[in-house]
């Protein structure tokens, strides 16, 4: 890991009316770095992503993240596209808030589109694509600002084995064009080892970070890696981490 991390939480704690939902938790992002949290649901990893994207702040502890507002996108677990506008104007809308003028931010957007396949619906609305086109036009929503840091909170879960392989594989080959630093939210331990360098667990008690377990393998990934006995001893190692994190069974 670099030196100096891109993105940084030191000791944050985030505490909600009658309970803390996270931490203190330690979490550092190189630059071009793919980091996948993974925990049991309510272990905080949504709230770790709220902190890195300056959407909610620790009652203690400090958050460090890329300095202009562009610099973080973010993905959310629904595409939250507007349902009147075609895909053009939902992706060029963080272009034109931006103030970038409106015929570069639509032109942008056509890029952003082309990119994640989507080049030849570019006047579909919402209604009009299915669930794994319109997270791809959410994805490109949020590469179109060309952000250091790409949050993404279990973007894939809604969606079939087969969509979420491709837009797995998508996502690499755009970090692969131009590498960002990303952090992956998910419940699914094999995409977790898959899409990532490193993969955190957070504990379901506390969300603390339990392990911080690297990756074997380049990214994007070789042809049939998932049955690379590498990779499944990743996988394995990930899902043990997991099981240690979770509650005792009563």
């Amino acid at each position: 890991m670099a030196d100096t991390p891109l993105a940084r939480l030191a000791g944050a704690v985030v505490r909600y009316p009658g309970r803390a939902a996270l931490g203190p938790i330690d979490l550092a992002v190189a630059p071009s770095e793919i980091v996948a949290l993974v925990g049991a649901s309510g272990a905080g990893k949504s709230t770790a992503l709220r902190l890195l994207a300056g959407l909610e702040t620790p009652a203690e502890g400090s958050v460090t993240r890329p300095d202009a507002a562009d610099s973080t996108g973010f993905v959310f677990q629904s595409p939250t596209l507007m349902p009147w506008a075609d895909a053009r104007t939902n992706v060029a809308l963080p272009l034109e808030l931006s103030g970038i003028p409106a015929a570069e931010a639509r032109r942008r957007a056509d890029e952003a589109l082309a990119a994640v396949g989507l080049g030849d619906r570019t006047t579909a609305r919402p209604r009009q694509l299915s669930g794994g086109m319109a997270m791809r036009v959410s994805l490109a929503r949020a590469l179109s600002v060309q952000p250091d840091l790409l949050l993404l909170d279990e973007p894939f879960a809604a969606l079939d084995s087969i969509t979420r392989r491709g837009l797995i594989e998508d996502l690499h080959r755009l970090w692969s064009a131009r590498p960002f630093a990303a952090v992956f939210v998910t419940h699914d331990v094999e995409e977790a080892a898959y899409l990532a360098s490193r993969v955190v667990v957070l504990s379901a008690a506390d969300g603390r970070a339990v392990a911080d377990l690297p990756m074997p393998g380049p990214l994007p990934r070789p042809a049939d890696w998932r049955r690379d006995p590498a990779f499944r001893e990743a996988v394995e190692d990930v899902a043990q981490a997991l099981a240690a994190a979770m509650p005792e069974a009563a």
